[in-house]
């Protein structure tokens, strides 16, 4: 599953370029899906999606379990639904490189971004970031 020197990706003109992958998320229990970027955070201990997304997902919000969360902002709620995450590789739109398979995932209200955190993403593979060229790389350990 080797993705090498994929560039940071800014979503804004003029923004922060940042090392983000092409993903789709996956409800499937309904089979709806979106298209959307993933940011990898290294200090997020989970991935986590925008509460937003759920509905558009086929999830109700609130009905997945509940915990409290600390985060950067302080403490929030989440909500645990089963999604599905693929990550797609270097320059596709359809070659899917990586499954996070049908396993609980955080959706967090006043969250803006998906997060692909440590322990059910980044804990699988060795990450080398050269931030003054603006590229990463994802290779199996």
């Amino acid at each position: 599953m080797p993705i090498v020197n994929y560039p940071f990706i800014s979503h804004v003109q003029g923004g922060i370029t940042r090392p983000m992958l092409p993903i789709r998320i996956t409800n499937p229990a309904t089979g709806q899906s979106l298209r959307v970027w993933g940011l990898i955070d290294t200090g997020a201990d989970e991935c986590a999606i925008p509460a937003a997304y759920a509905n558009q997902l086929g999830h109700n919000l609130t009905a997945g379990p509940a915990k409290h969360i600390g985060t950067g902002n302080g403490m929030t709620i989440a909500y645990s639904h089963l999604t599905r995450i693929e990550i797609f590789g270097n320059n596709s739109n359809s070659v899917i490189v990586h499954t996070i398979n049908d396993t609980p995932i955080d959706f967090m209200p006043n969250l803006e971004v998906i997060l692909l955190g440590v322990r059910n993403f980044m804990s699988q593979f060795r990450l080398i970031v050269d931030y003054p060229n603006h590229r990463f790389s994802l290779k199996n350990p």
